[in-house]
């Protein structure tokens, strides 16, 4: 699906909103080996996420994020900064610092800058748990 892109290879930066539950843009078209810098921005009154990945991805993310709500990280508007370091056991924590994705609260902006490989089925979604099922998901069009 991709890599971490460099920002020295940065080829344009293109600016996304988060609202409660779709985005604005709703789609992106790339080139494949395009390195993107997504300026995303939390409008909505909830917490988002903006997470690059394959529907595959985004299913067992969803998992993740579904015990981050259960344990009190994901607060309706508001996360629990403390908590995401907490050791949940194996070393793992729910910090949510993968390249590929941000976790925002209402007003926050982020950047995230993504080299995009060979085409594939590509989709930025919201996995905080019911908002990919309400329709907060885009499409990644290769050209």
């Amino acid at each position: 699906s991709g890599e971490p892109g460099k920002v020295s290879e940065v080829a344009r930066t293109v600016t996304v909103e988060m609202h409660d539950n779709y985005y604005v843009p709703e789609k992106v078209t790339v080139k494949p080996g395009e390195t993107v810098r997504f300026v995303v921005k939390n409008k909505g009154n909830l917490v988002h996420e903006f997470n690059i990945g394959t529907p595959s991805m985004h299913e067992a993310h969803q998992k993740e994020m579904m015990m981050m709500v259960e344990h009190g990280v994901i607060q309706g508007g508001k996360l629990n900064r403390d908590m995401m370091t907490m050791d949940m056991g194996n070393g793992k924590t729910m910090k949510h610092d993968d390249p590929n994705s941000v976790l925002l609260e209402p007003g926050q902006s982020k950047e995230v800058v993504w080299k995009f490989s060979d085409k594939g089925n590509i989709e930025f979604a919201c996995n905080v748990p019911g908002h990919y099922q309400a329709g907060m998901y885009g499409d990644v069009n290769f050209e």
